[in-house]
């Protein structure tokens, strides 16, 4: 089992602050050691205004962009431009923003095809962009940002779906779960997420508290809480949550397991 570092923040802005930092330090480390960054940004509205901190000129400065790779944890089959697309939402407040390469960002295609066909079609890119690593690096990536539902879902990850049980990809797709919005999704499989060397949940939110105690502290199943799954297998994993989120838990602030 991974060490696990938890951390309750005051206020949604240091919640921020310390996940753009936490970001950066991962970054840099990773450009450091291995000479690139393959980072897998998660969806959601929790972590937006960290992408956007992430952009302005202090934070953005202190990456090398030209040496980071982006993926994305999941995505929702709706349309590129609908408000509610993952990658619209990252692009907007922080890709389109920092001088990334664009050969260097990988999304899910959602337009005009299935999620099972979406799926298929990322699975195969990771599969190729990783066959043809010239780092001689393991298939991994170095820092998975994830968040989690009221419901303990993480990435497209859902209580009691079929998606949990997948083992020989990348990537699936899943049926919508119980929380809005009602589409397909497109996600990255336990396997993907666990072989990473840093997992990053950000989690906000009174009504995540009680799923948050129960993953942290109560010994859940990960096919009731899905996040409960997420044990980086020779990596790192570390919470960072406000003080709603974290209201049932033991720690009062930095805390390691």
């Amino acid at each position: 089992m991974p060490t696990t570092a938890v951390t309750i923040c005051e206020s949604p802005n240091d919640l921020a602050l310390r996940t753009a930092d936490t970001i950066v330090d991962a970054a840099a480390a990773a450009i450091r050691e291995r000479g690139r960054f393959l980072f897998v940004l998660s969806g959601g509205r929790t972590p937006e205004k960290a992408y956007s901190l992430l952009s302005q000129a202090n934070r953005a400065i202190a990456i090398d962009w030209s040496k980071v790779f982006v993926f994305l944890g999941d995505e929702r089959m709706v349309p590129a431009v609908d408000p509610r697309n993952n990658f619209a939402m990252a692009r907007r407040t922080l890709l389109d923003r920092v001088p990334i390469p664009a050969t260097q960002v990988f999304a899910v295609r959602t337009d005009g095809r299935s999620a099972a066909a979406a799926a298929a079609e990322y699975n195969a890119e990771l599969t190729r962009f990783f066959a043809a690593d010239p780092h001689n690096a393991s298939d991994r990536f170095d820092l998975v940002l994830l968040g989690m539902g009221e419901d303990g879902h993480t990435a497209s990850l859902f209580p009691n779906a079929r998606a949990l049980d997948v083992k020989e990809t990348w990537a699936t797709w899943s049926p919508p779960g119980l929380l809005p919005p009602s589409v397909d999704r497109v996600t990255l499989t336990y396997p993907a997420i666990n072989s990473a060397r840093q997992v990053l949940f950000v989690v906000a939110g009174e009504e995540k508290a009680t799923a948050l105690y129960e993953v942290l502290e109560g010994n859940a199943s990960p096919t009731v809480r899905p996040a409960a799954g997420v044990h980086p297998s020779g990596g790192t994993l570390t919470w960072i949550t406000d003080r709603n989120a974290g209201q049932l838990l033991k720690v009062t602030g930095n805390h390691q397991s």
